[in-house]
C-alpha cells in the first residue's frame, strides 16, 4: 500500500489566494480636496461616536472601513476630536439614527419596497434596515461608487448605480413596485435651490406614495457649516446652496405632495440629552433655535386610476 502523501495546493488557487490577501490588505486612497472626501466625514464622525459615546452609538463597520482607507485621519480627523468637533461628529452618528428610524417605520407597512440611499457615499443604512425582503439602492457619483463597490459590496437584493443625481436615468431602474423610501444624509446643501426642487418634483411624479426623508437647516446652518466641516477638511471646492428655513415651505413646491413634516434633527428621535456634556446641551439648543437642523419628511401621494 503506498504510503499517503499530502496533495499540494494548484498554483492557481496559491495565487488566487494571494490576490484574495492582497486586495484585502491594500488601503484605498482618498485624494484629498475632492467631492470624493467629504464621504469620509459622516464615515469618520460616526467612528468617533463609536468611541466616545459608546452607550449611544455602536458602529463596528465605520472603524472597520476606516481602517481599509488611505487617509490623513491622524490629520484632517483633529478637529472633530476638539468639543466642537465631536458635536459635528454627534450630528452625523445621529442623523444615521435617525433616517434609519423612517425608514424602518416606512418599511413596516411596505415591507418590500426599495430602499433608495441618494448620495450614498460609504453609508451602510441599508444594511442596518434589512428586513429580509426589501431592496436596497445606493447611488452617487461614478468615482464613489467605485470606491464603495471595494469596501461595502452590494449584496443580495441590493444594487449600486454610479451616476449624477440630476442625470434622471438612475430612477428607471428602481423598482418601486411595492412602494419606495428615498433618504438622503447631508447631500441636498450641495445642490442649487432649482436643482432639488426639480429633482423633488420628479420623485413625486414617478413614484407616487413613495417618501422622501433628508435632512436640511437654514441659510446660517448652510454658510456655518462650509465654513468649518468642509474648511477643516481642506476641502475648496464644494459650495452650499440649498437651505430651508421653515420646512412646511416646502409643501407648495409641487401638487404630488402629500404632506411635508419635520422633526429636531437632535431630539426628534431619541433624547441624547443626559448622555451629553453642557457645551453640546448648549450646542443641541443653538442648532435648534438659530439652525434650524432639522430632518424633513416628505409624503407622495398616491395616483388613481
Amino acid at each position: 500500500m503506498k504510503p499517503y502523501l499530502p496533495v499540494s495546493e494548484p498554483k492557481c488557487l496559491i495565487r488566487d489566494t494571494k490576490e484574495s490577501e492582497r486586495k484585502r490588505m491594500q488601503k484605498y486612497h482618498i485624494e484629498p480636496n475632492s467631492v470624493q472626501e467629504t464621504l469620509i466625514i459622516p464615515l469618520y464622525g460616526r467612528k468617533v461616536c463609536s468611541d466616545h459615546f459608546p452607550d449611544l452609538f455602536q458602529d463596528p463597520e465605520a472603524e472597520r472601513l476606516c481602517s481599509m482607507l488611505d487617509y490623513d485621519f491622524a490629520t484632517k480627523g483633529k478637529a472633530m476630536e476638539s468639543q466642537a468637533g465631536l458635536f459635528g461628529a454627534l450630528e452625523v452618528a445621529q442623523r444615521q439614527y435617525d433616517l434609519l428610524w423612517e425608514v424602518k417605520a416606512y418599511l413596516k407597512d411596505h415591507p418590500k419596497a426599495a430602499v433608495v440611499n441618494l448620495g450614498c457615499g460609504l453609508d451602510d443604512t441599508f444594511h442596518k434596515a434589512d428586513n429580509g425582503v426589501c431592496r436596497g439602492y445606493n447611488i452617487d457619483m461614478p468615482d464613489v461608487i467605485t470606491i464603495r463597490n471595494e469596501l461595502l459590496p452590494a449584496g443580495d437584493r441590493e444594487v449600486t448605480i454610479g451616476c449624477d443625481l440630476n442625470d434622471y436615468t438612475w430612477m428607471d431602474q428602481i423598482d418601486a413596485s411595492q412602494g419606495a423610501v428615498f433618504f438622503a444624509a447631508g447631500v441636498f446643501y450641495y445642490f442649487q435651490t432649482e436643482a432639488v426642487k426639480k429633482l423633488f418634483r420628479e420623485l413625486a411624479n414617478r413614484f407616487p406614495g413613495g417618501v422622501l426623508v433628508f435632512d436640511s437647516c437654514n441659510r446660517i446652518g448652510a454658510k456655518m457649516m462650509t465654513r468649518t466641516w468642509i474648511k477643516e477638511a481642506g476641502i475648496s471646492n464644494v459650495s452650499a446652496f440649498f437651505s430651508v428655513e421653515d420646512p412646511k415651505e416646502l409643501k407648495h413646491w409641487s401638487n404630488d405632495f402629500k404632506d411635508v413634516s419635520s422633526k429636531s434633527y437632535m431630539r426628534g428621535y431619541r433624547d441624547i440629552w443626559p448622555s451629553l456634556s453642557w457645551f453640546h446641551k448648549l450646542m443641541i439648543y443653538f442648532c435648534d433655535r438659530l439652525v434650524k437642523m432639522r430632518i424633513v419628511k416628505i409624503t407622495f401621494k398616491e395616483k388613481h386610476a
